[in-house]
């Protein structure tokens, strides 16, 4: 997929009593009453209105507060280089000056007033319908996932949903989570109805599926389970890949397991390529043989983030049955480059670590929703409902496909952890797992006890007593400090 950054829109606002020339639009500037006139212009607006995904997913924001501030993964401790924002969220320490948990906040928003521009403009021109309601839907669609993003990570944020031009407009106080979570199911049900399916849309952009997922995801979050049931079951056209390790091979980018990815590309001069492979890779005298890549001088600040846990590791069942473990967990044994340092065994994430040609720049995706997570979606759904039988169904789809037996889980109690603990495996390193034990309501206490276990057998962890001390603050993040400074309407989460 062509990811293009949209040109930027110049507005300008009167200040104190203006002269008329000051209304005129500039006739060398791109504004919105010069840009939006062809089915090209929304082409690249909306090209645009994807970019910023690829930064959110190739940063720390991503996999220190979606993987490292759970029980899956943490960081090696690296003492000549202390590097302590992704530390500070993995500890739950963070306050809200932390620039990665920030750096996530913008990302969501660039995209929202990216997908504003569209939605305001592309209704005023005449295009194809088909075609319009394409790229309208594809719009709705990303401003619906980072809204959802927002108010799983912040709570309720503020709500534009048209262009601001002026500092009022840009400048709204927090909707609550309720207002947010309701403008997020009327985009993305209305994408879903106008966005094409799988089969003829252009590779890597949103489908109905795909809108269909996310209204079944939030649904999940929300404990609609009939709704969620209902828009899940509209995910069509896709189907497990045979095998579990293909699913993340770059040769098989959008396959027919995946129902959105973020798209990255190796090998042009536009820097559209990934990176965060090689933040998962420790330091070491020969990461090649890790990073599948060239050689090349392997960069402290990404090295040895979002090593799996010992607990993660303990929780596959079967470790040789199962294909999910190989496919996606190495070990690391050797020299460091770290001081009075040798890796023993070390974990590393393995699952996207694929061949590439030049040094840290991968060709690999990021999975943002697959086939796999709708049948988990669909089980926990239907066993809340009291529909064991169904429930069963989809989670033994997902064991088979892993190399496992059928669940032996009968009751729904038991197919509850069943399902959830299926999702830990199954997902594992695509920022599922602290999401998950916070819409369970599993984050204090499984992380105050995962908290506990490393104090009392630290390995490679280094901890102080004020880290893991979970409060019921620790399950939104804060608005971020320069946010607040900017904008007085808005009010800190509690707590911070």
């Amino acid at each position: 997929m062509r990811i293009k950054t949209v040109l930027a829109i110049i507005i300008s606002g009167a200040l104190g009593s203006c002269s008329d020339f000051l209304d005129v639009a500039p006739k060398n500037a791109v504004v919105p009453s010069n840009f939006f006139q062809s089915e090209s212009d929304f082409r690249q607006a909306v090209d645009g209105t994807y970019a910023p995904l690829q930064g959110l997913y190739n940063a720390e924001g991503s996999w220190a507060m979606g993987e490292m501030r759970s029980d899956n993964t943490h960081f090696f401790y690296n003492t000549d280089y202390r590097s302590p924002n992704p530390e500070e969220i993995d500890e739950f320490v963070n306050g809200s000056e932390n620039p990665v948990t920030a750096g996530r906040y913008f990302s969501d928003f660039d995209i929202i007033a990216r997908a504003n521009q569209v939605i305001a403009e592309i209704d005023k021109v005449t295009l194809e319908k088909t075609v319009g309601d394409n790229l309208k839907g594809q719009a709705l669609f990303l401003r619906a996932l980072a809204y959802f993003d927002l108010v799983r990570y912040f709570g309720g944020v503020p709500l534009p949903l048209v262009p601001a031009v002026d500092l009022g407009s840009a400048s709204l106080p927090r909707s609550t989570a309720e207002q947010v979570y309701a403008q997020i199911i009327a985009d993305a049900t209305l994408a879903a109805s106008i966005l094409p399916g799988k089969a003829t849309q252009e590779a890597g952009r949103a489908t109905s599926g795909a809108a269909w997922m996310l209204l079944g995801d939030v649904y999940l979050t929300q404990k609609k389970w009939p709704e969620a049931e209902s828009a899940l079951a509209k995910v069509t056209g896709y189907s497990l890949m045979s095998d579990y390790a293909a699913v993340f091979n770059p040769n098989n980018k959008n396959n027919q397991e995946s129902v959105f990815e973020v798209q990255y590309l190796e090998g042009t001069s536009l820097n559209l390529h990934s990176v965060f492979p090689y933040f998962f890779i420790p330091l070491t005298t020969n990461h090649a043989q890790y990073t599948l890549g060239p050689t090349g001088s392997q960069n402290a600040p990404r090295a040895g983030w979002n090593i799996p846990t010992q607990d993660l590791l303990t929780a596959y069942e079967d470790r040789v049955k199962d294909k999910r473990f190989a496919a996606s967990i190495g070990f690391v044994n050797g020299p460091s480059l770290v001081s009075d340092t040798t890796y023993v065994n070390l974990p590393y994430i393995k699952k996207y670590q694929y061949p590439h040609s030049v040094f840290e720049q991968t060709n690999e995706n990021f999975p943002i929703y697959r086939y796999a997570e709708t049948l988990l979606m669909l089980a926990e759904a239907a066993n809340e409902q009291g529909k064991v039988a169904d429930a069963q169904r989809y989670l033994d789809q997902v064991r088979t496909r892993a190399g496992l037996a059928n669940s032996t889980a009968t009751s729904q109690t038991a197919l509850r952890t069943a399902i959830l603990q299926e999702r830990r495996i199954e997902l594992a390193f695509e920022n599922k797992r602290w999401l998950d034990l916070v819409r369970t309501g599993n984050a204090i206490t499984v992380m105050n006890a995962h908290g506990a276990k490393l104090k009392a057998d630290p390995a490679y962890y280094y901890l102080t007593p004020a880290t893991y001390s979970l409060e019921q603050k620790h399950l939104l993040f804060p608005i971020p400090f320069l946010e607040i400074q900017v904008n007085p309407d808005l009010q800190q989460n509690t707590g911070y």
